[in-house]
């Protein structure tokens, strides 16, 4: 009985341990599966990166792979609406990506990534509506506009696109960046390429927003590396062609300009030697010019000037010129000395002083010579009629015309006024290329012998002095013609040109000066002047006393208005010079004159004066009296240093 009880306990044992084992043994999976769901596998999806690897270098490319990354990223985020995978992935991310991009060793140790999360968030922002959520609608907007409803491949849209984004993160997105592969500035570059309407893994959106490019497959990367060679190989041997043909090209000017120099003072006279078959300008050999000025004789001296003097001469068919010599003149810039030469010459106007020809040379005692021949014009100039005195009469007759030389009547001063006008209208838009004159002044309106106005020296003032064949900052001009903006910032306008006519049309009116010094250090503005007449309501007190055969009061007056509007300080008060022509030929309605700003040189009676005399306004009526005075050669009138500032404004205006 015992051995049967042992026995049914032996049984029982065994039964007992066989439950225990199959019970341990089914146990075991679930511990498995608990282990396994601790790491689980990255949801990024690889194969996308696929169509990328073939660029040279990329599998072993650092940048490469954070940009390759934000791009898994920004499909993972098309798809689930998050912008990162989780934590929980990160080592299977990690592995997968350093597989995928061929790294020989983890990639996080082998491009410095150790310490950097694939799924820590910038800010809190994990998922779409999070980054929406945080971002004002009106950005959105325009970030849509730019971003998501077109392609990028066009350049202009990718560099819209990229700047809106920087823009983006800059205002919204501050930081801190967190330890994260995927910074807060790569977020609008991510929801970009996510959301943007041809796709993340479009060759246009990976490029524009990762750098991203797309190559087809090469039979093996070391074909591919030499087939990138070659383009490089081949740009670098053309590049050094052309500097070959260029040195060579330089190299035979060169010589050909020393070749021609050389021969320029040896040369004999002959015929002109005309540019090119469509133009009448003429190259004339030093010998010829000085055949034509007597060997440059001081006799034959009319005019002088800081770039040089001017002589009359007779060319050998009989024709009367004035021939321009410059001084100061050097090697440099004689091409560009002809190819302006060349433009001055094609421009062909009525009211415009014809160029004939110029010279260019060099020799052993002279130098350099630069030397332009303009039609001669008999009746002197504008400044000689004005401001000349005549020579002492020979008969009562002789006396009479000469009164009427030093006085012209109005219709000649209408005259002059528009001719000069349509001059320089037909340089700022007639010519082309456009001319700014620079220098205009009553000694540059050389008068026929009808008395029809014609602009000289236009488009000249850049070669002188010194040779100068470039337009520079440097101020080309004649104190109390210049412009404000071009004498203080050298801002030179084809207004500059407007402000040096209203200042010639100003001295055409009242016969007086640009700039007169009264003494001490004085100077007075004839510009000034008329703007306290005008300002005052008294705009015909600027027309000269005793001037034979007036106009209508309303005509004469109209041109002293158009004068003091042109004279302007500030540029955009002045017209165009078309605009002023059409006032003066027309009875175009004349626009109102802005008060003038009082210059900050003035002093407190400067100010007090301005301010009583326009009831309460602010603007400039006289010189201020600390102007400091310009010596302007004979120009210069001398008044007595007895008398105050207030008396000779008063003697200037009432007995000049």
């Amino acid at each position: 009985m015992k051995m049967k009880m042992k026995m049914k306990m032996k049984k029982s044992v065994v039964l007992l341990l066989l439950v225990l084992r199959v019970t341990a043994a089914q146990s075991q999976p679930n511990s498995t599966n608990t282990n396994t769901n601790t790491s689980r596998s990255c949801p990024l999806d690889f194969s996308l990166l696929q169509p990328y690897l073939e660029a040279d270098g990329a599998e072993a490319d650092c940048s490469f792979s954070r940009q390759a990354l934000h791009l898994l990223l920004a499909a993972h985020l098309l798809n689930t609406s998050l912008f990162l995978p989780p934590a929980s992935s990160d080592a299977d991310c990690w592995s997968r990506l350093s597989s995928t991009l061929s790294f020989a060793s983890p990639l996080p140790s082998s491009c410095g990534f150790s310490s950097l999360s694939l799924s820590l968030p910038c800010m809190n922002l994990s998922s779409r509506s999070d980054f929406e959520a945080a971002i004002p609608a009106s950005a959105l907007s325009s970030l849509s506009s730019s971003c998501l409803t077109r392609s990028l491949a066009p350049v202009p849209s990718c560099t819209a696109c990229t700047t809106s984004l920087n823009s983006l993160k800059a205002s919204y997105l501050p930081g801190p960046d967190p330890s994260n592969l995927t910074p807060c500035s790569a977020y609008p570059f991510i929801y970009a390429a996510a959301f943007n309407s041809l796709g993340p893994t479009h060759p246009s959106t990976a490029f524009c927003l990762f750098l991203l490019n797309t190559t087809s497959p090469s039979p093996s990367p070391s074909h591919s590396r030499s087939a990138s060679y070659l383009p490089a190989l081949l740009s670098a041997l053309l590049v050094l062609l052309l500097l070959f043909l260029a040195s060579f090209f330089y190299l035979s000017r060169r010589r050909t300009r020393t070749r021609r120099r050389l021969q320029s003072s040896t040369l004999t006279p002959r015929s002109l030697q005309s540019i090119s078959a469509s133009s009448t300008l003429s190259k004339f050999t030093l010998h010829q010019i000085r055949e034509a000025t007597n060997n440059f004789s001081r006799h034959n001296i009319i005019g002088r000037g800081g770039y040089g003097n001017v002589y009359s001469g007779v060319l050998p068919d009989g024709s009367h010129v004035a021939v321009k010599r410059f001084k100061n003149c050097s090697a440099a810039g004689e091409d560009t000395f002809v190819h302006e030469v060349e433009v001055i010459a094609s421009v062909r106007h009525v009211n415009l002083v014809a160029l004939r020809g110029y010279c260019i040379c060099t020799t052993p005692l002279e130098g350099h010579q630069r030397i332009i021949v303009c039609d001669l014009i008999t009746n002197g100039s504008l400044h000689d009629h004005l401001f000349s005195p005549p020579p002492p009469p020979l008969s009562p007759s002789e006396d009479q015309l000469q009164e009427t030389h030093r006085r012209l009547p109005w219709p000649v001063r209408q005259k002059i006024a528009l001719g000069t006008a349509r001059g320089l209208a037909y340089l700022h838009y007639g010519a082309r290329p456009a001319i700014i004159h620079r220098d205009i002044k009553a000694s540059n309106i050389l008068l026929d012998d009808d008395f029809e106005a014609k602009v000289a020296d236009f488009g000249l003032a850049k070669f002188a002095p010194e040779g100068m064949t470039h337009v520079s900052t440097r101020v080309a001009g004649t104190m109390g013609y210049v412009a404000p903006e071009y004498a203080l910032y050298g801002q030179l306008t084809e207004k500059s040109d407007v402000y040096s006519f209203g200042v010639v049309l100003l001295e055409l009116l009242s016969g007086k000066r640009a700039l007169i010094s009264l003494g001490e250090g004085q100077s007075f503005v004839l510009t000034d002047w008329a703007w306290s007449l005008v300002r005052r309501g008294r705009a015909f007190s600027v027309i000269e006393e005793g001037m034979e055969e007036c106009g209508p009061a309303e005509v004469m007056e109209r041109h002293v208005l158009v004068a003091v509007l042109c004279t302007h300080p500030q540029l955009h008060a002045r017209p165009t010079m078309d605009q002023a022509l059409k006032i003066l030929e027309t009875d175009a309605a004349l626009p109102p004159i802005p008060d003038r700003p009082i210059p900050i040189v003035a002093n407190r009676d400067d100010i007090e004066r301005s301010v009583s005399l326009s009831s309460g306004g602010s603007g400039q009526l006289f010189s201020p009296t600390g102007f400091q005075t310009f010596s302007h050669g004979h120009d210069i009138q001398v008044v007595d240093s007895s008398e105050s500032l207030s008396d000779k404004s008063r003697s200037f205006i009432k007995d000049e």
